[in-house]
């Protein structure tokens, strides 16, 4: 179909619409709509119908794809009938959640009744929150649960982390005044195509003093040996050549790391913070979190996840990885023997 013939169908169709010929107008707008899909003219119009005949919920469909048609750069409907469509969405979300959370609470399930996890879920639903799911830059292992944050009492070697917090920062605070061996935590590879990773290669706002790098206790882990007695008893990955990988990690401030997610769903990433003053944020998918000194959490870093630095001093923690506590011993090592495997073929960049 022409643009033409598009344009006169159209036109037809408010013509039908304003002698009141419902039936008209849909038939002309169906029939733009089956040879052009994507005519934001044409779905606003069909929107609009289903709205007058009482269909909220197929007009709500419809007002969707319109919104969908701006956001992809299609033209076709004026700013105030885009604004009005949005309108409508949101009016429709609203009282879509107000319902259903009416109906919950007459069977007794709101507030406190209302299971984490089901309540998450009850935000996706509702649109107020995303449905965030692993996505590893390198190896993906399937059937994992995309945890955001994961519960801290499901760690208990986190108590002797935590309890370690002074002679941890003591020796972050030696180092500080003593050693030059902080680094940009991510760097280029003079054998990979140049990539700014969303500004995270070479930026120094966001460095590192690496304990253990690449599997292997470094110099600079040898000054900290109250640190690495402190996660004795970490289930940390064991990968050669990769990992454990344990480091204090610097952000500058008024710093930001922008999303991104990490190498591999086989892990999780520990943080300590050491030196975390008012204004240290961290986002992974829908919940964000604040820095609180001496308080340690737990999260899949292959869920996109982003941190800010919003004072005007620096904020460290000491970062560390451990194996996923879903993983049997036999799978453990059999990806760790699959990473040595890549290794010999080529070696992997970026592990962190």
């Amino acid at each position: 179909m022409s643009g033409t013939t598009a344009a006169a169908l159209l036109e037809q169709a408010r013509a039908s619409g304003a002698r009141g010929d419902v039936a008209g107008q849909m038939t002309a707008v169906d029939r733009v709509l089956a040879a052009q899909p994507q005519n934001a003219a044409a779905l606003l119009m069909k929107a609009d119908i289903l709205t007058k005949q009482g269909d909220l919920r197929g007009a709500v469909a419809f007002y969707a794809a319109v919104t969908r048609q701006r956001a992809a750069g299609n033209s076709g409907v004026s700013d105030q009938d885009f604004e009005r469509a949005r309108g409508v969405l949101d009016r429709f979300a609203h009282e879509f959640e107000d319902h259903i959370r009416a109906e919950l609470a007459a069977q007794g399930f709101s507030g406190a009744n209302l299971p984490a996890r089901f309540s998450r879920a009850l935000d996706i639903l509702v649109g107020k929150k995303r449905a965030y799911q692993q996505q590893p830059r390198h190896l993906f292992v399937p059937e994992l649960a995309p945890v955001q944050f994961f519960e801290r009492k499901d760690f208990p070697f986190l108590d002797r982390v935590e309890a370690a917090f002074g002679a941890i920062r003591a020796e972050l605070e030696h180092v500080i005044a003593t050693a030059t061996g902080f680094e940009p935590y991510v760097k280029a590879a003079a054998n990979r195509p140049p990539s700014t990773q969303r500004g995270l290669v070479g930026n120094e706002a966001w460095s590192a003093f690496f304990l253990i790098k690449d599997g292997e206790v470094t110099p600079g882990g040898e000054q900290c040996p109250a640190t690495l007695e402190a996660l004795s008893e970490a289930p940390v990955a064991r990968i050669p050549n990769h990992s454990p990988l344990v480091l204090f990690s610097k952000l500058a401030g008024g710093a930001h790391i922008p999303p991104h997610t990490g190498m591999i769903n086989t892990r999780l990433i520990c943080h300590l913070p050491l030196i975390a003053p008012p204004g240290c944020h961290f986002r992974v998918g829908n919940e964000l979190r604040t820095w609180e000194e001496g308080k340690a959490w737990v999260f899949d870093d292959t869920i996109e996840h982003e941190a800010w630095n919003n004072s005007g001093q620096e904020r460290t923690i000491l970062l560390f990885d451990i194996w996923r506590p879903d993983l049997s011993a036999d799978e453990r090592e059999a990806f760790s023997a699959l990473c040595v495997a890549i290794e010999k073929y080529s070696p992997i960049q970026d592990w962190h």
